[in-house]
């Protein structure tokens, strides 16, 4: 079942690999849907504490992870229950569908759904796709169209960069979201790779050789594509709080950034693709 709702003509529905805060979906009136982690045999929402414990567990002693797209059929309740509340179009905005079957979901969902519903790909993860939602929920707010509020989603994912690096590739290998042969690359002489999400897809940007230098080279690349801009920043980690605030506390310092960082954990959706150690910086220029 989706967490939220919304009932004003346009309303703006996600995924949880969005990764806003619960007080954001609730002040934007935004719909999540979860994802699904499988761990162990047990298929857990996305987001719920009880997934994180276990994925900590799982990872911990190698078991199964596995994630799994929402069921056409949760995007079809949560549609008809909008509609229902009062909706008169709907904008789905989801992460790359490069990376997750979600966006197809939503879109088997939208043909059979009460109102027009406008599914976008945003070719992002995380607070890139956050910061895209939060730009059509402010179009849906001033009284804007779906077609407004996709534009304005697709304009603010343009100038965004999603960056990260992780302890190993082996866990994106495992789920096939990086090839073997570049799987093998990263992790050659004990590298620690530097990614990026580009066009909806993981590229590797960078390798270095120890995790001090991932972050610096994460800090400076971010550094780089900011300039002078106002931009937004967001923080993402799994088992690295204390990594996350200090990158954070200095990127305060550095950039024109308006609002303090967005600093939070990852799911179990993304956690298993990533493992323990991950460390992500989405910045987004206003």
């Amino acid at each position: 079942m989706s967490r939220r709702s919304a009932s004003r003509a346009l309303a703006v529905v996600t995924d949880s690999t969005a990764y806003l805060p619960r007080a954001e979906l609730g002040r934007h009136k935004i719909t999540e849907v979860p994802l699904t982690v499988v761990i162990e045999g047990r298929a857990l929402e996305d987001g719920t504490p009880e997934a994180a414990r276990r994925l900590e567990r799982a990872l911990g002693r190698h078991g199964s992870v596995t994630t799994s797209r929402p069921n056409p059929e949760v995007f079809a309740a949560t549609y008809d229950k909008l509609a229902a509340a009062g909706a008169r179009e709907i904008v789905s905005l989801h992460l790359s569908a490069e990376i997750s079957g979600t966006r197809d979901a939503a879109l088997l969902a939208a043909r059979e759904a009460p109102v027009p519903v406008r599914v976008v790909d945003t070719r992002m993860v995380a607070m890139g796709l956050g910061f895209a939602v939060l730009a059509a929920a402010g179009v849906a707010e001033a009284g804007g169209t779906a077609e407004e509020a996709e534009a304005a989603a697709v304009e603010r994912t343009t100038s965004t960069r999603a960056l990260f690096c992780v302890d190993t590739l082996e866990h994106l290998r495992r789920g096939g979201r990086i090839g073997a042969a570049r799987a093998l690359l990263g992790s050659a002489l004990a590298v620690k790779p530097i990614l990026e999400l580009a066009d909806g897809r993981i590229e590797m940007l960078d390798r270095v050789r120890t995790t001090n230098r991932a972050v610096a080279r994460l800090e400076e690349l971010v550094v780089e594509h900011a300039g002078d801009r106002p931009v937004d920043i967001a923080i993402h980690h799994l088992a690295a709080a204390e990594r996350a605030e200090q990158l954070g506390a200095r990127l305060r310092e550095r950039l024109n950034a308006p609002a303090p960082p967005h600093i939070s954990e990852v799911g179990a959706v993304l956690g298993a693709h990533t493992g323990p150690g991950l460390l992500g910086a989405v910045v987004a220029p206003r």
